[in-house]
């Protein structure tokens, strides 16, 4: 019988994004411990408050986001491939998806900005301006190094260790907004 060797398993992409995700994870888990709180202290404020929020478009920008998160990974997994040109493509959808997410999101802001709601209006809103316009610098962010993988994977020295490094961002990216989504706008 042959003896088949260990396949060396390691953590995708720069150790420094690891890094920087693990922070931000940090952080945006200090945003959610202190909503969770703050809720349990006036728990009608923060229905009353929620229901103005439109699940629609909530529901569109968590689909947006895990389908952009899925071309980005079959992008991943064809940049490792050797295929650059199917890369490139997959990396583009997943990008023109991850687009649309600051649409909608101003869909959703622009009427509650001129209807008076501010995150001065109260808790509730100040959390929800507060980490939902933090994840939405965190996704235009995104969109800039997606662009930069897309970029990269076009020359002939394509750098695998970026398409994952980019990959790695945006896959963070989409899990903050399923907690936030649940938190904000399905937690009742």
């Amino acid at each position: 019988m042959t003896a088949v060797a260990p396949v060396a398993r390691r953590l995708p992409g720069a150790p420094s994004m690891w890094f920087f995700v693990i922070g931000d994870l940090l952080i945006f888990g200090a945003y959610f411990v202190a909503y969770m709180f703050y809720r349990g202290q006036d728990h009608a404020l923060f229905l009353h408050s929620q229901a103005r929020l439109n699940l629609d478009i909530g529901a569109i920008n968590t689909i947006v986001l895990i389908t952009s998160s899925l071309f980005v990974a079959l992008g991943t997994s064809a940049a490792r491939a050797g295929k650059s040109a199917e890369a490139v493509r997959l990396f583009g959808v997943g990008l023109a998806f991850g687009a649309a997410f600051p649409v909608f999101k101003l869909f959703e802001y622009v009427p509650e900005i001129l209807g008076g709601v501010t995150p001065g209006t109260n808790l509730f809103f100040m959390f929800y301006f507060v980490m939902t316009g933090l994840h939405l610098c965190h996704v235009l962010l995104g969109l800039v190094i997606i662009s930069f993988v897309i970029r990269n994977l076009r020359t002939s020295a394509a750098n695998i260790a970026l398409a994952e490094t980019g990959a790695t961002y945006w896959h963070m990216v989409d899990v903050l907004w399923l907690v936030l989504f649940a938190l904000l706008y399905l937690m009742r």
